[in-house]
């Protein structure tokens, strides 16, 4: 029987989603909780893997158990052996096609800046601070050259193991409230940093260290080095991987993030 499971975290207190040799994953934690409720050792596959400090929104998992249980008792019993900073929120049957990642056809980020002169003291583990102040017009202007299929070799880690670095970004927006600047980016996968060292290149383009063509100079590169900062992990939020609707998920949570944080501005 292969079980689908939806989950929620914050990535502050983990070296990541994946099994590391040194600190605490995601993976580790699920596994673990998960193996409780099915007597037996589980290995758990992601829709998308996540750095230290990202966090999951609805972080689709799966794994194979010949161990019946009530629906119930999976969410319920997992939970009861997870850390408080991990959730599984939904769980459903699907049939052995299925796959976290390779099924996935998109997949979506939101990234939140607090825009301010001085740092947040609440919630400055889910936003990354930037101080200078930010122009969302110049910053939006710019994204659009990324949207399309490009090579983001420029925005890709060194230590990034994906077979090609060409992606297909569907969209990049952002837009303010008040003193949070919000990204949303859903694209149909993700090289390692890729999200955040987009983010970096927007930041100096947004405080008008340089023009909105410099985006396009990055990308033509496809250099890292000629890119600008790796911006910080805590603004980082995996939100969703959609599915064809033949496998029929749950539908991810309606409560948007602002909501969800409870952040005034």
């Amino acid at each position: 029987m292969r079980l689908v499971l939806g989950i929620e975290y914050d990535g502050s207190p983990f070296c990541g989603w994946q099994r590391q040799i040194e600190g605490i994953s995601v993976q580790q934690e699920l596994e673990s909780a998960i193996s409780k409720i099915a007597d037996s050792p589980v290995r758990v596959f992601c829709s998308g893997r996540t750095d230290k400090g990202v966090h999951g929104l609805e972080q689709v998992i799966h794994f194979d158990t010949s161990i019946e249980r009530p629906h119930r008792a999976w969410i319920l019993g997992t939970n009861t052996h997870l850390p408080s900073s991990i959730r599984v929120k939904w769980v459903k049957e699907v049939p052995e096609s299925f796959h976290a990642r390779f099924s996935a056809l998109n997949r979506r980020y939101i990234y939140l800046i607090n825009n301010d002169g001085i740092s947040p003291g609440l919630y400055h583990q889910f936003v990354a601070w930037f101080r200078k102040p930010l122009s969302v017009e110049l910053m939006n202007t710019a994204a659009q050259h990324l949207v399309g299929e490009h090579d983001f070799s420029a925005f890709r880690a060194a230590e990034c193991q994906a077979h090609h670095p060409v992606r297909m970004i569907h969209h990049l927006k952002l837009h303010r409230q008040g003193n949070t600047i919000i990204a949303d980016v859903k694209a149909n996968g993700f090289l390692y940093h890729m999200v955040r060292n987009i983010m970096g290149v927007l930041f100096a383009i947004g405080c008008e260290e340089y023009p909105v063509d410099w985006v396009k100079t990055v990308l033509a590169s496809c250099d890292r080095c000629q890119g600008g900062i790796t911006a910080p992990a805590g603004g980082l939020y995996f939100v969703q991987a959609e599915y064809p609707r033949e496998f029929e998920l749950p539908q991810a949570s309606t409560v948007s993030l602002m909501d969800k944080l409870r952040i005034q501005n």
